[in-house]
């Protein structure tokens, strides 16, 4: 009797970003929800203190801004840099679970403090530099996932020269979604605490 060899996909070719967002959200919502009373305690997360100091604190701009420049731009290039690594898809895979993960906390937080309100102060929290991120880590995700595969699922070696030649194309569109990045960062360091603020005067 013959037995056809069995092969397991480590890797699927098509990871859905939305699919492995929703499901770190969903699970987020779960935690709040199974630990509500522990995590609001021990945390000051949209407390009203922390809501108190927010809108009354004169806000230093440029510090934010360099705080936020080194979080948002430094991990895109981190994320970049470890896609290049035998584990890199998974960490970018990782990365959107997390994510998810934060968002749906974040949100829970704020409802079960506020209501309907709580929606409206997330919202708020990532305007205007939301327009930019999203789009910014979509297009990372993509990125990473064409480099990995350049990299160790294209084995051929015909293909050795053809990926040389994306090389120059592959550090300019690396380029434009940086720039993405840092224009985020200027909103976010610049115009959002204005956003916040106008909005907890009327909280």
């Amino acid at each position: 009797m013959r037995f056809k060899k069995i092969s397991i996909r480590l890797i699927p070719k098509k990871i859905s970003v939305a699919t492995i967002f929703s499901i770190g959200f969903f699970l987020g919502i779960l935690l709040i929800h199974f630990e509500r009373k522990m995590l609001l305690e021990n945390t000051g997360l949209f407390s009203e203190n922390s809501l108190y100091n927010m809108k009354y604190t004169n806000v230093d701009c440029g510090v934010l801004f360099f705080y936020v420049l080194k979080q948002r731009l430094g991990g895109a290039v981190i994320l970049a840099v470890l896609t290049t690594t035998y584990l890199g898809l998974a960490v970018c895979v990782g990365t959107v679970f997390w994510y998810g993960l934060c968002g749906g906390t974040l949100l829970s937080i704020a409802v079960f403090r506020y209501g309907i309100k709580g929606i409206a102060l997330v919202l708020v929290g990532m305007c205007p530099q939301f327009f930019l991120y999203v789009p910014a880590f979509l297009f990372l995700m993509k990125w990473c996932e064409c480099i990995y595969r350049e990299i160790y699922l294209e084995k051929t070696i015909k293909r050795e020269a053809g990926k040389i030649k994306l090389l120059p194309r592959r550090i300019l569109q690396l380029s434009g979604i940086l720039m993405l990045f840092f224009v985020g960062c200027i909103l976010e360091g610049y115009v959002n605490p204005t956003f916040i603020q106008g909005f907890l005067k009327i909280f």
